[in-house]
């Protein structure tokens, strides 16, 4: 009963580029020098204030993570001679190639290591935060951007802000539940194919594919927008997983399938484990109707309750009155 496979995994390589192109919409970084490197890849997509380097002191240095000069490090540069300093920058952007190096609190970079950055290829940024506002920020966005990720073959949407993955073999019913839970103000995230991507130990994040976003697909009605049909309300951008929905024939599951609610079955994606529950498909059942209900008990859950729990105690407890 675990559902339907997901893709390889994938976990993205990424460039200087990558992290200048997505960073640019979060905070003021300039690019000053060195653009011939934007293509490095940064193995170690790690921020990284480089104080001993600067010293001199190279053993365990971290040359191929993003190096930060926030104000102690451009204080104790601007101490340096000019000498010492042309000496420490040739040793870190020459011998030790590092990915790329930022100067917080919009200080401006040193001539000389301009020079340097241009004739080795190492990108120089600037940026105008203050140095922990720009490590947190760029923390955040490096862990998205290598954040494992995969496809699966399933329909996402989000019910009353439970994120809802839908999975299932062709045919079972996926986007028809779907298209009738739009229809009671429910949205769509993704339709047929949905792209999954872990962001920290426990979250999953779902979204569609460039492509098909807004779109899905009826038989019978073929391609709809969704978006356009149903108005903005009606989709959502991206969607953090709550409940995964596996639909299976019921001929397939009649015989094996808990009715009490006892076994908390699970689904793992990306190494997160979540909620599942299995829903027996045969003519007459409402899957648009168990869909959202089991959106709603799912939330009830999160919230302490169970009713399998709560009717397990009734009973006990009636018992327990009739034996005294």
């Amino acid at each position: 009963m675990s559902g339907i496979p997901q893709s390889k995994t994938i976990v993205p390589v990424v460039t200087v580029k990558d992290f200048m192109d997505r960073a640019c919409g979060r905070f003021n970084l300039e690019l000053v020098a060195g653009e011939a490197g934007l293509q490095t890849v940064i193995d170690e997509p790690v921020v990284h204030r480089p104080g001993l380097a600067l010293s001199g002191f190279y053993e365990h240095f971290a040359a191929h993570r993003i190096q930060v000069i926030g104000m102690a490090e451009y204080a104790y540069l601007q101490s340096m001679t000019a000498a010492q300093r042309r000496e420490r920058i040739e040793e870190i952007l020459r011998i030790h190639r590092v990915s790329c190096i930022v100067f917080a609190c919009g200080n401006e970079p040193f001539p000389v290591l301009l020079q340097t950055a241009e004739r080795e290829g190492v990108v120089v940024f600037r940026a105008s935060d203050l140095t922990r506002v720009f490590m947190m920020s760029a923390t955040i966005l490096l862990e998205e951007l290598t954040s494992p990720r995969c496809r699966v073959h399933a329909t996402m949407v989000d019910i009353s802000g439970m994120g809802v993955l839908i999975e299932g073999k062709s045919g079972l019913g996926k986007s028809e539940t779907a298209l009738g839970l739009i229809k009671r103000g429910h949205a769509l995230v993704a339709d047929d194919m949905t792209c999954l991507c872990r962001q920290g130990i426990n979250h999953l994040i779902a979204c569609a594919t460039e492509t098909s976003r807004d779109f899905m697909e009826i038989r019978g009605l073929g391609m709809l927008n969704v978006r356009q049909v149903f108005g903005v309300g009606a989709v959502r951008r991206e969607k953090q997983v709550d409940l995964v929905l596996t639909l299976m024939r019921q001929s397939e599951v009649e015989e094996t399938l808990d009715r009490t609610g006892l076994e908390r079955l699970e689904r793992d994606f990306l190494g997160v484990k979540l909620p599942q529950r299995i829903i027996p498909v045969a003519p007459g059942r409402s899957l648009v109707n168990l869909a959202e209900t089991a959106a709603q008990e799912q939330k009830l859950r999160l919230s302490g309750y169970v009713a399998v729990e709560e009717l397990d105690k009734r009973i006990i407890s009636l018992h327990s009155n009739k034996g005294v």
